[in-house]
């Protein structure tokens, strides 16, 4: 059985841990979910990296103290030159990743057309790859630093980021998409969901748009569904077919998530009108699914699974 994009999603959430920088943040789950759209399958493996990770990372086959504290490691290997400080992992601002299996239980580290892709995919996306470094090749790594150098870094200079979504002329800003930031407060005042009105999307926003939907098919349409913001079974087998011409909160849902996946419904009323009719349909083609610009169960799995 494949392994699911949210699964992949939620591992690499893990990886990265607290410290990123929100756009590379988002940027990485962007290319993870890009990928799986492509039949890959990748996963992050590490994103912020502590200066203490880093000075025990530097003293692998070296003898090496950091702020009083040895970190010596003869028994492996040099697998660094960088020192505390000297890493943009150090500033939330790098990524490392790799292909994993169908089923997602190996990694596969061989550099291939597949892990190119993935590459190609992050640099689309404003990222620059270790892999094209002319003196040390860096495969698994990618980095957003805007031009910044460690010691302006270190001074305190922050980057000017913008995420980078190709498929719509939304307008974003460095501090995330001001629209996003709206759904995010709607969802946390409608649903009572306590996620961060941190302008991107990222799996916390999927999961609080899932409770919603939950939500109001029990409302609605008495369906009896325990709202845990899981795409389970239960809940995609709940599901009912919306078309044009509905206006309810299910149309709200369904025009945050078009607008989550790049595709503008216009107005988020709760309006089924022209607009969220056209940008499903443009949603459905591109996502190859059947182009029927009805939001029903196959279009539902695909815009949430």
């Amino acid at each position: 059985m494949k392994i699911a994009l949210r699964t992949l999603l939620d591992r690499s959430v893990k990886k990265m841990g607290k410290g990123m920088n929100p756009v590379v943040k988002a940027s990485a789950l962007e290319m993870v979910e890009r990928a799986y759209n492509e039949g890959i399958t990748v996963q992050i493996s590490e994103g912020y990296r502590s200066l203490e990770e880093q000075a025990a990372l530097y003293g692998q086959g070296r003898v090496y103290s950091y702020n009083g504290k040895n970190y010596s490691n003869l028994a492996k290997p040099i697998v660094t030159n960088a020192k505390p400080g000297q890493s943009y992992h150090n500033y939330g601002l790098a990524i490392d990743f790799f292909i994993v299996s169908d089923d997602g239980r190996r990694a596969i580290w061989t550099v291939n057309s597949k892990w190119q892709r993935v590459a190609a995919i992050g640099k689309d996306l404003g990222f620059k790859w270790g892999g094209d470094w002319s003196s040390f090749k860096d495969y698994p790594h990618l980095e957003m630093t805007s031009g910044l150098s460690y010691t302006q870094l270190q001074a305190g200079k922050k980057p000017h980021l913008a995420f980078k979504l190709e498929r719509t002329d939304i307008p974003k800003t460095n501090k995330g998409d001001r629209l996003i930031i709206s759904i995010q407060k709607t969802l946390n005042g409608r649903y009572k969901k306590a996620i961060e009105g941190d302008g991107f999307y990222g799996p916390k926003t999927r999961s609080a748009l899932i409770k919603g939907l939950q939500t109001e098919l029990n409302k609605q349409f008495n369906k009896k569904l325990v709202v845990d913001g899981k795409w389970g079974p239960k809940t995609k087998n709940a599901i009912v077919t919306i078309k044009k011409g509905a206006s309810c909160n299910i149309t709200w849902i369904l025009q945050a998530a078009l607008y989550m996946k790049g595709y503008n419904p216009g107005p988020l009323d709760g309006e089924f009108g022209k607009n969220t009719e056209t940008a499903l349909f443009k949603y459905q083609r591109a996502s190859r699914i059947s182009a029927d610009k009805l939001a029903g169960k196959e279009t539902w799995n695909d815009l949430l699974a």
